[in-house]
């Protein structure tokens, strides 16, 4: 039974590395790079401070990682295995800071490039993809909400 486990990859637990092209592994690498050198030291601070540091939309949008799906735009265009694994990635850190990666990128930055007129992604995602703006959205439905 010992025997079984000798060969278990902890760094790669479900042997996706193989699975990935070299795009995919340089954008997981450049994600990592970043969650773990410039996310890892604030998670505390800014959880006991209950502040984020608006810096980070504007790195996040430096490396590519907001609207990351969307071609175009300011946005690098990159496909769904590479989002999710930029999301994992910063999701490893802090389930905030990849909250706050998804609503920009999914919740407000894909609406307005698939509904949006070409007026209006030319005005909003530009801004959005860089982080100079931060999207928000509202949820609510009847009796409750946001």
């Amino acid at each position: 039974m010992a025997g079984d486990w000798a060969g278990f990859n902890w760094e790669d637990p479900f042997l996706m590395d193989g699975e990935l092209n070299d795009e995919e592994r340089m954008v997981r690498d450049s994600a990592r790079q970043y969650a773990q050198n410039k996310l890892l030291p604030r998670v505390q601070l800014a959880f006991r401070n209950e502040h984020t540091d608006r810096a980070i939309f504007n790195e996040m949008g430096a490396l590519g990682l907001l609207g990351s799906t969307i071609q175009g735009y300011g946005c690098p265009g990159v496909n769904y295995v590479s989002y999710g694994l930029i999301a994992r990635e910063v999701e490893r850190v802090d389930s905030g800071f990849r909250s706050m990666m998804s609503v920009q990128s999914s919740l407000v930055m894909y609406p307005i490039y698939t509904y949006g007129t070409e007026a209006q992604r030319e005005k909003y995602l530009p801004k959005l993809a860089s982080g100079e703006w931060v999207g928000c959205f509202g949820l609510t439905e009847p009796d409750h909400g946001s």
